[in-house]
């Protein structure tokens, strides 16, 4: 009779060794089920058919403000199982700036990103500056906390434009006289589209977009005011790719700092040294 309790009791330890096992098993198989269940339905992105506005209408700067580029898509999240919050939304950085405002024989402005310049870092986040590594956190992200016991459906969306002021004069003159005759600016972005688990802190990367928006205006700096400024072809841009195979993201493009709090302002004369006209607000 003992002999036979014993068989009974091992017999017992083994199923729920191999029932424990199966959990876990399963578990696992539910956490990666989970991330491959996460869905894009639909993903649209363009950069509004529009010429750049040319604004000449004060007498100290020339602003412009260039078309945006949007970028939106719904988004499929299966119930989130276990006490976890689930962040989806978009995370930009730059990868390559030029941006050369040019006052004739006088010299140029540039704006610079010194550590994506001297290729010390890949890319730079292109974050609100406050909610990293999101673009922004209204439209931009989705946020869903679990447990639920229903799929999530949901569109996050952004958009993005450059709208500067440019001085007529040498900025680092006492001078108000104009001297501005041309400005060039080249940016590259890659936009992703990610999940993130915000209690473990797992990411995963659902779509791809890359975009640039490039810009040329020739100025007359002794023509009237109203009628300096000139946009040069082609006045449309080209509209952004939605990558077939996803691109990981740089370190640089998660944390600290943005590009907006890292960029400095140089004057770089034809003759003489570099000047920092505004330095970083943050390195």
């Amino acid at each position: 009779m003992l002999i036979f309790l014993c068989d009974c009791w091992c017999l017992l330890a083994i199923v729920l060794v191999l029932w424990a096992m199966g959990c876990i098993q399963s578990i696992s198989c539910k956490a990666k089920g989970f991330r491959e269940s996460i869905t894009v339905l639909e993903i649209k992105t363009s950069i509004d058919p529009v010429p750049t506005n040319i604004d000449e209408s004060s007498s100290v700067v020339l602003r412009y403000r260039t078309p945006h580029f949007r970028a939106s898509a719904q988004v499929l999240l299966p119930p989130v199982p276990k006490k976890e919050t689930w962040i989806v939304g978009w995370i930009q950085a730059c990868s390559h700036m030029e941006f050369y405002n040019y006052y004739g024989d006088h010299g140029m402005s540039s704006w610079e990103l010194p550590d994506l310049l001297e290729g010390k870092i890949q890319a730079i986040s292109d974050s609100d500056g406050v909610n990293y590594p999101w673009y922004g956190n209204t439209t931009e992200t989705c946020t869903i906390v679990g447990p639920t016991k229903k799929e999530a459906k949901f569109t996050v969306s952004m958009n993005d434009n450059f709208y500067p002021s440019v001085t007529w004069a040498v900025p680092v003159s006492d001078s108000n006289v104009p001297k501005l005759t041309c400005i060039h600016r080249d940016q590259s972005f890659t936009t992703w589209l990610v999940a993130t688990n915000a209690t473990t802190n797992e990411m995963v990367i659902l779509q791809t977009i890359k975009w640039r928006m490039k810009l040329g205006i020739d100025v007359e700096p002794s023509h009237p005011l109203g009628r300096r400024a000139k946009l040069r072809e082609p006045s449309a841009q080209e509209q952004p790719q939605i990558l077939s195979r996803n691109e990981p993201i740089p370190p640089s493009a998660l944390v600290k700092p943005n590009a907006n709090d890292a960029q400095v302002l140089m004057w770089r004369p034809n003759d003489g040294r570099p000047l920092v006209v505004i330095p970083p607000k943050r390195r």
